[in-house]
């Protein structure tokens, strides 16, 4: 189970690393720092679909055809974290080598938003200032990355666990 794991976590991990990097550049490239976060939640979806992938190879090869929910939900949270952390280690790297100046970049977009969709400037400008001061803190920037993924992750490994569970039929009576 650690390799399948490790595999299928890698290869999510590299490819939600990869999205990461061309969606930052991307935004970051833009005058007016407008990302697509359809485009990257349904290619996080897509991703994490390795998760379906894994349990089922290692359901298929491993224990010949059956695995329980437990088991095949365990294998598919191994394969998430680990792709999780790649994409959370990335983000740091990225952000506090490449980009240290995004979330100052992101609150003038968010306050000009604000603005121009008619919105309480003060209390916009607020809440940004509020969230910078968190970003501070390394812990902050660690959970909140997270917490981008994490969920789309467990929602893919339990619909790919009830799907792929499956029990050992009865023994035939001679």
């Amino acid at each position: 189970m650690k390799k399948i794991a490790l595999v299928y976590g890698l290869i999510a991990g590299a490819i939600l690393c990869t999205n990461m990097i061309v969606l930052v550049t991307m935004l970051c490239n833009n005058k007016d720092f407008e990302g697509n976060a359809v485009v990257g939640y349904t290619i996080m979806i897509v991703t994490f679909s390795l998760i379906f992938f894994g349990i089922r190879s290692y359901r298929n090869k491993e224990l010949n055809g059956v695995i329980s929910f437990g088991r095949a939900f365990k294998l598919g949270l191994y394969i998430m974290l680990i792709a999780a952390t790649l994409y959370v280690v990335t983000w740091i790297i990225g952000y506090y080598l490449f980009v240290p100046d995004f979330m100052d970049r992101y609150t003038e977009h968010m306050i000009a938003d604000a603005s121009r969709n008619g919105q309480d400037v003060a209390v916009v400008t607020r809440d940004m200032e509020e969230f910078k001061a968190m970003y501070k803190n390394p812990v902050f920037v660690v959970l909140i990355t997270y917490a981008e993924v994490v969920p789309v992750g467990l929602l893919v490994t339990l619909v790919s666990a009830l799907i792929l569970k499956r029990k050992a039929k009865p023994a035939e009576v001679a």
